[in-house]
């Protein structure tokens, strides 16, 4: 059995498919990838028995159909290393040699029946189903990634929380020091419902989509979700339990409002961060009128920072204390050239949002102060 395909195409989508399968596992079969050859196309399947990711390549030459299993680690790095060409690759169907020529040399190694490959079982009972390009879908898991836990008390902490509207998708991720949220609004669902996606096929969806325009079809029920384009679908299993109610959460009254350049106060706390307390890594903010001070210290090693930056700021004159490491994250996960901060006291938590919303998308970031001692 025969098949040609281009070696960086393959190459490329075996990368991807590679981050599904854990360097150890109980089974050796999930060491190794599918591959499913018919109708002019190879099938990848790569699977750690809890997400399975299969993606679609055209072939370019076709002598029959087989399924069959490789070790990932050796065919990934031996395609890798392959520049740009086709690749013939033969298959013997007795004993599953693969025999892979190039231009210069050839590879050759044995495969193994793909019979114990665990399959995923398919969606049953009551089904969510909703569409959603993939830009929408990775920027919004990929801001809230920052903000999930690792609790091993409450699991539930542990992903991304899909809130899903017949008007709307929430994306939200906290681990009770800080919380992201992100309301993408232009998308029908057929109906309501969430679920709990865990970090792991969350960070596979960024990497198996980042280069794809296509609208993401994504179904979901109590113990899985299917996330599928016309070229790859990544199944997994989700986090079963209640997410907390994220929205009883968000400060309804702020009355103190500063606005003021992400990427310039960014800059400051990454200067002052430095001596900051290295337990703590608590940064001072003193909001007044037209200024915001940032400052920190060090009283074991007699150290300090204290610098100051435009602030557009109306409310009464404060001080609230941040944990630094927490704030810039925050920062750096926003995208907007302005950042608004709405504050109330030093003991309550401040919300964060872009000056100016994206089209169609609401965001929203609460960070919980740090208790100032002097």
């Amino acid at each position: 059995m025969k098949f040609i395909i281009s070696s960086t195409a393959l190459s490329t989508r075996l990368q991807a498919l590679g981050r599904v399968v854990n360097s150890k596992n109980s089974v050796s079969i999930l060491e190794c990838f599918v591959f499913d050859i018919s109708d002019m196309k190879l099938t990848l399947t790569a699977s750690d028995n809890e997400n399975t990711l299969t993606s679609v390549l055209p072939l370019v030459e076709q002598e029959g159909d087989i399924r069959f299993a490789v070790n990932a680690k050796t065919v990934q790095d031996a395609m890798k290393e392959i520049p740009e060409q086709p690749l013939e690759i033969f298959v013997n169907e007795q004993t599953l040699e693969v025999t892979v020529a190039y231009q210069n040399g050839q590879y050759r190694f044995m495969g193994q029946s793909a019979e114990e490959y665990p399959v995923p079982p398919a969606l049953d009972g009551e089904v969510t189903e909703f569409g959603i390009n993939t830009d929408r879908l990775l920027t919004g898991v990929g801001r809230e990634l920052f903000a999930t836990a690792d609790d091993t008390l409450r699991p539930v902490m542990n992903g991304v929380f899909f809130d899903v509207k017949t008007d709307g998708v929430t994306f939200v991720a906290s681990d009770g020091h800080k919380l992201a949220c992100s309301t993408v609004k232009d998308i029908k669902a057929d109906k309501e419902g969430s679920f709990i996606l865990p970090k792991k096929p969350a960070t596979l969806l960024k990497n198996l989509f980042g280069k794809e325009e296509y609208e993401v079809t994504v179904r979901f029920n109590q113990r899985s979700a299917v996330f599928s384009t016309p070229e790859s679908t990544l199944t997994c299993r989700l986090i079963e339990g209640h997410y907390p109610n994220y929205r009883s959460v968000i400060p309804a009254n702020n009355p103190n409002v500063a606005t003021l350049n992400r990427q310039a106060l960014l800059s400051v706390l990454r200067r002052v961060m430095i001596f900051s307390n290295v337990n703590s890594a608590l940064v001072k903010l003193n909001f007044d009128m037209g200024k915001l001070s940032v400052s920190s210290q060090d009283i074991d090693f007699a150290m300090s920072a204290d610098e100051s930056m435009i602030c557009d700021y109306a409310g009464m004159p404060m001080r609230i204390g941040f944990k630094g490491p927490f704030l810039t994250e925050l920062l750096g996960n926003l995208t907007s050239e302005e950042v608004t901060f709405r504050l109330a006291d030093a003991t309550r938590a401040g919300v964060i949002i872009p000056a100016v919303q994206p089209e169609g998308e609401e965001i929203l970031m609460i960070l919980m102060p740090m208790m100032l001692n002097d």
